[in-house]
């Protein structure tokens, strides 16, 4: 099941912080991630819309959301159950969606207008989107969106250069006319706290602020009207639409004086101008917090102003980036300013009043191109062509370290077997070893002549470090002590693929284009062991985890196994059909067709081996038995149409007499190219360009810990967990075995039967209940008596029971105990029960970190009072002992 994003934390869309102002909505490709800010925790929601999300918009009371795509399929999602209620299509791209703050209506805006429907409501409904109101006005595409406080009117900026007041009923004294006063589009538009009065701000930055001559209190209702003969041609003409059109409203954009007498009325007080030294980028975003009068605008430039309002006091002008700020929001309570940079991927929140940093995350803003684990599955790094090395706590989703050394693409990254240090090979002719103690890069490895390294192995003992070459098509042998070169090994035809260090044995595989893989002995003086040919090119080989097979994918498709000791083919797997290649946009040949030059690019074997991982340039992932040689299952890693090689057949919609639509570049009239390419015109790339980037898997690992395996692929980093908690999964089931049994067993103090009974019903609950219930005094000999099939259960239970539990030291007693009792049994199964060992030494590894980081504090804290309170008790024990002068003086002549 998918269980997370890593790798990428926003790419384009708005921002939203929920009520309570401490958790962050980040629309990322066409997921959402939900960034909880106070406990330092990421999650990505399992739910994906067709097309990227261009906006998002959150329920006041933040239990509901609807994510909008680029063409504008819209998705109702719980935010509570994570799943989605409803489906709905607006037929156009929708630029902004905005709840009213009493939550009984939402608005869009599309093209020209801006459509008002009733927000979904507690109850069940069987149509979530019902249409009120369509209100006409602007004569450009719509922008922005903007609600008064009570929700009785909201404010529509256009590319027009207008922006218009609209009530969300009908008041008697509000006419809708639109408000100039810009020479540029309108970005942002905002009333101000429990009134009428507005702001908005447009592309050009500048300011208008707009004072209303009436207050909220003063709308009056409309009479009602006597409208069955509308409403009866409303419905005639409805018969004829797609969608129900609501009650059509019409804004006036130059009403008389007449139409005006006694109406509400909007006068320009003021005009402020951000960047008074010349016009020398775009305001790009904005937000406003009414209560505390803040209001916070972005620049092209990466550059952001923070203004107190109506009296346009600048507070801050900092920048963050060099990048296009896409999106401003605002925490609840003013204090948190959220940016989003969709160009390098950037997601920031910072606290202004302190000017430090809440959140500061950063994806690859290239494609990933490789990840490993660490050996107890706690972190991940990974790799990506813009030369970076990212470090990811897998159970928080945050990058905690990057490291930039690299000047080229890094094509592999590893581990070594203690976990504190990372290997990377790139392109720019060096290996870098970095110190996850100390966060540097202590080691750089080199060729004699400059090489492009493009495959990366390390051994198990950590000490000796391998890397093929692309383009000498050799493989470069350094020590990790000294740094030196130990030997270059040659004999490969074409470039390295691939390199795979036996877990268990000092052998290396390498793979290469010259069809062959070739195996080293590294204690016999790295002479050539065996050679194995095959018919087809090698692009990846791999060791089974107990190093007693070799697996090899070759160009054709073929996923080929081996007893390496005897060169023996022991099996082979035919992948190329289940591989599945998309068409893009641009093929003129069949998906099919296309997928028959196509092949596995990466493996990995699951972390008891039984089990391969495959994947290539395709958006699927198949899992293989290995014994069996039979597909398990498919894993669809995305349904994202704004990527390319998705479609599995031609598209005709797309097609035209002179070719595939694809073929026209849109580019120009992008949000950061020239929107019209005029002569002199000076502003925007004129060489900007749109593309699509294609999907594919460019690297797959299994977890350590056997739970979990990740993939790095055009989307990000993501992440599949095994684990599967709402499905019955008993074992070696009886008819006695029930829940009541179960309890009676555990009342008569019958601990170990009712542990074995437990664990055959296989419910997690349960099991819980069980062992919780046995006396802290009682664990020594229920473990001694417990059979070995469920030691093994046990220890599983208790190392995904420390994730979550709050009885710490109850488990660890549970551990400890098994672990001295059973521990000479455990050891001669210990190739099976690697995974679950590193799964409970990851779990305890992370309580151990939080809980000695508390003590650390505490007896820093500690020692502090115990100063204190000894320097006041000193003070006070001088201010109460009398002092007499005659001492003072013989006090005075002893120290002459």
């Amino acid at each position: 099941q998918f269980s997370g994003l890593l790798g990428t934390v926003y790419r384009r869309g708005n921002l939203n912080f929920t009520r309570d102002g401490s958790t962050l909505i980040s629309p990322v490709g066409n997921r959402i991630s939900v960034f909880d800010l106070k406990n330092n925790k990421c999650e990505t929601y399992p739910l994906a819309t067709r097309l990227n999300i261009a906006c998002v918009g959150l329920s006041p009371d933040g239990s509901l959301a609807i994510l909008i795509d680029e063409e504008g399929a819209a998705l109702l999602v719980s935010l509570i159950g994570k799943c989605v209620i409803h489906r709905f299509y607006f037929h156009k791209p929708v630029h902004s969606v905005s709840f009213s703050p009493d939550g009984k209506k939402f608005v869009i805006t599309k093209d020209n207008i801006a459509l008002m429907y009733h927000a979904p409501g507690k109850k069940r409904e069987f149509n979530a989107f019902v249409l009120d109101k369509t209100y006409y006005g602007p004569y450009d595409e719509t922008t922005c969106i903007d609600w008064t406080d009570d929700s009785k009117c909201f404010a529509v900026g256009s590319k027009d250069m207008s922006t218009w007041v609209f009530g969300a009923e009908r008041w008697a004294n509000l006419i809708y006319y639109s408000l100039g006063g810009h020479k540029d589009i309108i970005v942002a538009c905002f009333f101000e706290e429990n009134s009428l009065d507005l702001y908005t701000v447009s592309q050009d930055a500048a300011l208008c602020v707009w004072q209303c001559d009436t207050e909220l209190d003063g709308l009056k209702p409309m009479a009602p009207k006597d409208e069955a003969g509308e409403e009866k041609a409303e419905k005639d003409d409805e018969e004829f639409l797609e969608e129900p059109k609501g009650e059509e409203i019409h804004g006036k954009d130059n009403p008389s004086k007449q139409e005006t007498r006694n109406k509400v009325k909007y006068s320009r007080v003021a005009k402020h101008f951000f960047n008074k030294e010349g016009d020398f980028n775009n305001l790009t975003s904005a937000a406003y917090h009414k209560k505390t009068h803040l209001l916070v605008t972005g620049f092209a430039s990466g550059i952001f102003h923070l203004h107190e309002l109506p009296d346009f006091n600048l507070i801050h002008s900092l920048s963050i980036s060099d990048q296009r700020i896409a999106s401003i929001s605002i925490n609840s309570s003013g204090d948190w300013i959220a940016f989003g940079c969709s160009g390098l991927g950037q997601l920031l929140v910072w606290e202004w009043q302190s000017e430090s940093y809440v959140l500061k995350q950063q994806g690859h803003f290239n494609s990933m191109v490789s990840l490993a684990y660490s050996p107890d599955g706690q972190y991940v790094v990974t790799g990506g062509e813009d030369g970076k090395v990212k470090v990811w706590n897998t159970s928080s989703s945050f990058c905690f370290v990057t490291f930039t050394e690299h000047t080229s693409g890094v094509t592999a990254v590893t581990f070594t077997s203690t976990g504190y240090v990372i290997l990377s090979a790139s392109l720019d002719g060096t290996v870098r070893a970095f110190d996850l103690h100390r966060y540097r890069n202590f080691r750089t490895f080199t060729s004699p002549r400059p090489s492009q390294f493009s495959c990366l192995a390390v051994d198990s003992s950590g000490e000796i470090v391998s890397a093929g070459s692309q383009d000498s098509f050799e493989i470069f042998i350094w020590s990790m002590q000294s740094g030196r070169l130990l030997d270059v090994l040659a004999g490969h035809e074409g470039p390295i693929s691939s390199l795979s260090f036996n877990p268990m044995k000092c052998v290396l595989a390498s793979a290469s284009w010259d069809k062959t893989v070739k195996l080293w002995d590294m204690l016999d003086s790295w002479r050539t062991k065996e050679t194995l040919m095959l018919n087809s090119d090698v692009l990846v080989v791999a060791f089974r985890p107990d190093g007693k097979e070799l697996a090899v994918a070759a160009l054709n498709g073929q996923i080929t196994f081996w007893d390496y000791e005897n060169a023996v083919q022991v099996g082979s797997i035919e992948g190329k059909h289940d591989l599945q290649m998309g068409r893009k946009e641009l093929d003129k040949i069949t998906a099919k067709q296309a997928a028959k030059g196509k092949s596995f690019t990466t493996l990995c074997y699951s972390a008891d081996g039984q089990s391969i991982l495959a994947g290539g340039l395709s958006k699927f992932v198949c899992i293989y038995n290995v014994k069996e040689q039979i597909l398990m299952k498919k894993f669809e890693i995305s349904c994202n149409f704004s990527l390319d090689a998705m479609e599995e057949y031609l598209d005709r919609r797309k097609m035209t007499e002179f070719g595939s639509m694809a073929l026209i570049d849109e580019g120009g009239g992008g949000e950061d190219g020239v929107a019209i390419p005029l002569p002199g015109v000076k502003r925007g790339d004129m060489s900007y360009r749109h593309f699509k980037p294609e999907i594919r898997v460019t690297c797959l690992q299994f977890s350590p810990t056997g739970r979990s395996w990740a993939a790095t692929t055009t989307e990000g980093l993501l992440i599949y967990s095994l684990d599967s908690g709402l499905i019955f999964d008993p074992f070696e089931l009886d008819i006695d075995v029930t829940p009541s049994n179960i309890r009676n067993t555990l009342h008569q103090k019958e601990y170990t039967m009712a542990i074995i009974m437990a664990f055959k019903l296989n419910e997690k609950k349960l099991i819980q209940e069980v062992i919780e219930a046995v006396p802290s005094s009682e664990i020594d000999v229920v473990c001694s008596s417990l059979p070995d099939l469920y030691v093994e259960k046990v220890l599983e239970f208790l190392a995904s029971a420390f994730e979550t539990s709050c009885h710490l030291e109850f488990y660890l007693i549970w551990a400890h105990k098994l672990l001295m009792l059973h521990g000479q049994k455990l050891k001669t199964r210990s190739v099976k029960l690697l995974p679950v060992i590193q799964f409970l030494q990851k779990s305890i590894q992370r309580h151990f970190e939080d809980v000695s980081k508390l003590c650390e504090w505490n007896i820093y804290n500690i020692k502090y009072a115990l100063a204190i309170s000894q320097q006041r008790g000193l003070k006070r024990l001088a201010e109460e002992t009398p002092v007499d002068e005659d001492d003072l003086d013989s006090d005075s002549d002893y120290l002459m």
